[in-house]
């Protein structure tokens, strides 16, 4: 019933837009015709036909104010673990960290060390840590990860040790987790101007990254190397969270690779409920983690508009969910979300449309927190209800939990950096839209967004109906 409930008030907007629209000189009888039996919800869709990243459902952007303190708690909450759990030494930041009790992990995320150096110009603005400490803290791991990490042209390996930057795991040198560390570099280039020191670190940091050796030959980038096989055979060709590393690869002010890149990836259109939009089939941080830093609102290129596009990606998540409220029924308009997280048998990478996954009904708070930008009522809404439903099991001293299965009484152990990053630069971007000011003034993202036709878009605020 809840489910139909969902998908009757989307049929009904769809009609009200048709009407509202022009559409009503459409032939009469082809919305009055009789059928011979029900229409499916995607034959009904089909009557509405529209470009990726148009749909139904106006997003709320009214946050209430119950909502507007919790997510500021958060953040300070979030910079808290951003400072506590990185290495004094080297400012590299641990992957995960335990809820309660202290971690004595070595392991380091370059992605999460990315999101720590923007959680420190976030904690600086507001007060959240002493401004003072986050800038020498920023000034000490730029200058480590340029002066002693380990790096082959410029790109470093996915996990690292916390205190000597060495490689673990037999991990990839990784093209995407060196592209978010980028950009918290640059967000800090830009953040903390005036510091001549940070600025020359940031400028050389990304000047040494080789983008032209991660193509190796083809016409879209590797997704890694490693020193005993060579480049990884699987390339970052379709639609997900490289929209960002292709355009700091375009605007390399050194090794740039050509903008005939960016035409080389595949945006292959998936249509749920009635939304079409723009995706690869994985979970929905790909629409997330481009646009923390990287302001694609009011703008397109010859493609999409791509702001609106992850607004019809997370309205189609949101009622994915709905409709696996009908098995698990804790799941509903008020509590919905799954990414990729940790679960009761580890990390899980799950999540949909389409579904993908082990599903159990884990529910995960990165996903709505994730996508606080795109609808900003309905996912502030669901960080509010988690909290208030299940106090300090889920709600700690860095914020969420990773994850929770709410009727196994299950609450994730560990807060994953990663995932609280993505959670703190999207409430900021709600709050202030201070992330994308500050990673928006970098000159060579601005000259990469005009090799690749950006153009201002007259039909954003119409294409959100």
């Amino acid at each position: 019933m809840r489910q139909a409930g969902a998908t009757g008030a989307l049929a009904w907007g769809a009609s009200g837009l048709a009407a509202g629209e022009g559409l009503q000189d459409r032939p009469a009888t082809a919305a009055t015709a009789p059928t011979t039996a029900p229409k499916t919800e995607s034959q009904a869709a089909e009557k509405y036909a529209h470009p990726p990243g148009v749909f139904i459902n106006r997003p709320l952007t009214q946050v209430s104010k119950m909502a507007g303190a919790l997510l500021d708690d958060m953040e300070g909450r979030n910079s808290d673990f951003f400072f506590n759990e990185a290495s004094p030494r080297s400012g590299l930041v641990r992957d995960r960290a335990p809820v309660v009790g202290r971690s004595l992990s070595r392991v380091a995320s370059i992605a999460a060390t990315g999101f720590g150096l923007s959680a420190l110009c976030i904690a600086a603005k507001y007060n959240y840590l002493r401004p003072l400490d986050c800038e020498q803290r920023v000034e000490k791991t730029l200058a480590f990860l340029l002066e002693e990490c380990p790096h082959e042209h410029g790109f470093l390996y996915h996990f690292i040790d916390i205190d000597s930057g060495q490689r673990l795991f037999g991990s990839e040198l990784s093209s995407i987790d060196t592209a978010l560390l980028l950009c918290g570099v640059l967000h800090c280039r830009q953040y903390f101007t005036g510091n001549t020191r940070i600025e020359a670190l940031a400028t050389t940091f990304y000047r040494r990254i080789d983008w032209q050796w991660m193509m190796n030959g083809g016409s879209t980038l590797s997704m890694g190397w490693l020193p005993d096989q060579g480049f990884l055979k699987n390339r970052w060709d379709i639609y997900s969270e490289l929209t960002t590393m292709y355009l700091l690869a375009i605007g390399s002010p050194t090794h740039p690779v050509p903008p005939e890149a960016w035409e080389s990836v595949q945006r292959p259109v998936v249509s749920y409920g009635g939304i079409d939009y723009i995706s690869g089939a994985a979970p929905l941080f790909i629409h997330q983690y481009p646009q923390a830093w990287c302001d694609y609102r009011n703008q397109r290129d010859r493609h999409a508009n791509y702001f609106t596009n992850s607004i019809a990606a997370t309205r189609a998540h949101q009622l994915w969910c709905l409709v696996q409220g009908q098995k698990y029924p804790w799941i509903d308009q008020d509590m919905w979300g799954i990414s990729a997280s940790d679960s009761r048998q580890g990390y899980r990478v799950w999540g949909g449309p389409p579904s993908i996954g082990p599903l159990d009904g884990t529910l995960v708070p990165c996903a709505a927190a994730g996508s606080l930008v795109f609808l900003p009522a309905e996912c502030s809404h669901v960080l509010l209800t988690m909290r208030e439903r299940f106090g300090d099991k889920l709600y700690g001293r860095y914020g969420f939990a990773d994850a929770f299965q709410p009727k196994a009484g299950w609450y994730g152990d560990d807060v994953i950096g990663i995932d609280v990053g993505i959670g703190m630069l999207m409430a900021e971007n709600l709050r202030s839209g201070f992330v994308w000011d500050c990673f928006m003034k970098n000159r060579e993202i601005a000259h990469a967004m005009r090799e690749v036709a950006f153009h201002p878009d007259p039909d954003a605020n119409t294409q959100v109906l």
